[in-house]
């Protein structure tokens, strides 16, 4: 089995050994998605706010697949704000097969669904709703302009953008880390090691972070076990079991090479 650590542009693989767990996790604990399936169509405050920040981080995902689909900016963004608004009222959550709980897959079936049948008859009203998921600026837009032309699908640039934004919060997660521990210098120095295919050599960089090409190594070493370990917790979040991640992980994997 490999365990993998990911960053835009870079892919690091570690072999792990049989009978290894995620994250060197006992158990499968209690997850963002694992509360809201739990919770239902209670009223759960702990539920609705996991169901608001899983939703935060598939925003622009979601997004992406709607212009995709051929749809306007304008029209676009209050498709995507309006379908958040309608989940954040747990209007589609009494559809969700707690057999099927990937919030990923569900996210996407659920907005196909709202898409083909539901945006048609909704009413004229001002932009957001009850809840504001995201700002409506222009920075997913700019986001979307800037993807390179391509023959992919709704579906697979889809994809790709969930693998990306997953990425990026792991890596935003480990320099806030880093920054909360004063060593926000030292990150900025070596996260290079994590996002670039062919970083500085151990023994060019050292001298200018007065160690040894071998302690720079180790150092390395636990950013990129740390990534790893961040990477986990990110995807067991939206899944409902253990067996999930790894199903994950591959699919991470294929996302990234489209």
């Amino acid at each position: 089995m490999v365990s993998i650590a990911f960053c835009p542009g870079s892919v690091h693989a570690q072999r792990v050994s049989p009978g290894t767990t995620y994250g060197q996790k006992v158990a499968f604990t209690t997850t963002q998605w694992t509360m809201v399936l739990a919770a239902g169509q209670s009223d759960s405050p702990e539920a609705q706010a996991a169901l608001e920040n899983l939703c935060r981080t598939y925003w622009y995902p979601l997004y992406a697949f709607v212009r995709h689909r051929g749809h306007q900016v304008h029209e676009a963004q209050d498709l995507t704000q309006e379908f958040f608004t309608r989940m954040l009222e747990k209007d589609y959550l009494c559809a969700v097969d707690p057999k099927k709980g990937k919030f990923r897959s569900f996210l996407l079936a659920a907005l196909e669904h709202f898409l083909a049948n539901e945006w048609r008859k909704r009413k004229t009203k001002k932009r957001g709703g009850q809840y504001q998921v995201i700002s409506l600026d222009e920075a997913a837009e700019q986001h979307y302009a800037q993807l390179p032309a391509s023959n992919l699908t709704p579906e697979q640039l889809y994809a790709q953008q969930w693998a990306l934004t997953l990425l990026e919060r792991v890596l935003t997660r480990l320099r806030d880390e880093r920054e909360e521990n004063g060593k926000a210098p030292v990150f900025a120095q070596l996260k290079i090691f994590l996002t670039d295919l062919r970083p500085i050599p151990y023994a060019e960089l050292a001298p200018s972070m007065n160690t040894t090409a071998d302690a720079l190594k180790m150092a390395v070493g636990r950013l990129r076990q740390r990534y790893r370990e961040l990477l986990i917790e990110e995807i067991e979040s939206t899944v409902s079991s253990p067996e999930e991640v790894e199903q994950e992980l591959r699919e991470l994997f294929a996302a990234l090479s489209l």
